[in-house]
């Protein structure tokens, strides 16, 4: 997992666009695994706390997920306290998936706007101007 986050330093150069590609299929790749096991997670919790079958648990974990909301009526305390804490997670773990898919494009940015302040201040600048007499 370290190699979600490990890109060069301030000091290499911009990384070949293969290498940024390959980044960001593996970033997005793990962000889908991990929604896959917060789905799983979901399910299994409607499934347990409520009786649903896989197919309602499904659509009610995914629904939360996606942050529109269950789709049927709860019937158990536990039930409810459990689909208002998958929903109050769930809020926080789409804004975190969406932060690591994007990691390669914002480091990608930032890289490139560093490496031309750089290049920038490293150009050497022009005497100034004496005023004719």
């Amino acid at each position: 997992m370290d190699q979600l986050y490990h890109f060069e330093s301030k000091t290499h150069p911009l990384a070949p666009r293969r290498v940024f590609f390959l980044r960001q299929a593996r970033n997005i790749l793990w962000s889908l695994g991990l929604i896959i096991v917060w789905l799983i997670i979901g399910m299994a919790g409607y499934m347990g706390f409520e009786g649903m079958s896989s197919v309602d648990a499904f659509v009610n974990a995914a629904m939360i997920l996606s942050g529109m909301g269950p789709i049927g009526t709860l019937a158990t305390n536990a039930g409810k306290i459990f689909a208002g804490l998958y929903a109050i997670f769930s809020g926080i773990f789409v804004f975190g998936i969406a932060g690591l898919a994007l990691l390669p494009v914002f480091h990608r940015t930032l890289h490139r706007f560093h490496l031309q302040a750089e290049a920038q201040a490293s150009r050497p600048r022009p005497a100034p101007k004496t005023p004719k007499k």
